[in-house]
């Protein structure tokens, strides 16, 4: 099993910026690629970015393409989502999810792993 746990998120002005963690633990040796979704009230969760397990490949959703950078830490098997530009249509509760398959796109991802959650609240 792998467990995830994220942290960041919070209430940002439009505008502004956030920063998301997620920490992985457990056998994370079985895992090929980690992401984040989102889920919006009355919405279905979508996918928004991907990253290969080496951090070498990752694809963004358009919707936050050139305003969200994903990065990972592989020496502390760590996920971060730098948000930058936020709208309020970002506003979201935000998954870290991790995956033992791969996807070249993000709607074609399915993560077997998920951390909590956390709210992201951008106000306009």
């Amino acid at each position: 099993q792998v467990q995830l746990a994220e942290s960041g998120g919070g209430l940002v002005q439009a505008g502004g910026s956030l920063r998301l963690s997620c920490e992985a633990t457990g056998r994370t040796f079985t895992l090929s690629s980690m992401g984040w979704f989102r889920q919006a009230p009355g919405k279905e969760r979508e996918c928004v970015v991907v990253i290969s397990w080496s951090g070498g490949t990752t694809f963004y959703a358009d919707a936050v393409k050139g305003r969200f950078t994903i990065s990972k830490d592989n020496a502390k098997n760590t996920l971060s989502l730098q948000m930058k530009s936020l709208k309020a249509e970002d506003t979201a509760v935000y998954y870290c999810a991790a995956g033992t398959g791969w996807a070249t796109h993000v709607a074609a991802y399915e993560a077997d792993y998920w951390g909590q959650g956390t709210q992201v609240t951008v106000s306009s």
